[in-house]
């Protein structure tokens, strides 16, 4: 018992209890509880599996260290450290993912979150590659059908089109000499 805890507290847990249990054993007993019993049971259970539970590994790599500015997973520092144990405490405590986020947010301020806000002009990091990828596939769209259609092109006596223009007499004399060399 913790020392802050009135002396009778201990006595008025323990009738609670046995109330409790008379109460189940009086309705397990007529019957008309028993489904309404189990059917807490079952709708408690299914809360506890839906409500998803934190993990030190999941935060950490969703997180930063605010003095490292690295993700907290590869961070080695005592502040660091210190981040994890207060987010093993906050786990230990039972909070969820975003419970756990909003304490370190209030804790260390917006710089320990690993993604940048969904507001503001934070939102270019998220909005300029996406308009940059957008931006080139409008591009590859308009000059693809060009390049295309250019290689298909060829002269009307249907020989390559660099065959068909001659060289100068200076360009010809200096591809002997160097094809020469090579002989």
């Amino acid at each position: 018992m913790s020392s802050g805890a009135p002396a009778g507290h201990g006595r008025r847990r323990a009738g609670a209890r046995r109330g409790r249990l008379a109460l189940l054993a009086a309705c397990a007993a007529l019957g008309a509880c028993a489904g309404a019993v189990t059917t807490g049971a079952v709708a408690a259970a299914t809360a506890a599996a839906a409500t998803p539970h934190a993990s030190l590994p999941q935060i950490e790599r969703q997180v930063m260290c605010v003095t490292c500015k690295i993700p907290l997973q590869v961070a080695e520092s005592p502040q660091a450290d210190r981040e994890r144990a207060f987010i093993q405490s906050l786990i230990d405590e039972g909070r969820d993912e975003a419970e756990i986020k909003q304490a370190l947010v209030a804790q260390y301020g917006e710089s320990v979150l690993g993604l940048p806000a969904d507001h503001g002009f934070d939102t270019a990091a998220y909005l300029v590659p996406i308009g940059a990828v957008v931006l080139l596939a409008g591009t590859l769209l308009v000059l693809l059908p060009r390049w295309r259609r250019r290689g298909r092109i060829s002269p009307a006596d249907g020989s390559d089109a660099d065959a068909a223009t001659p060289l100068s007499a200076e360009d010809a004399a200096r591809l002997e000499s160097d094809l020469a060399r090579f002989d």
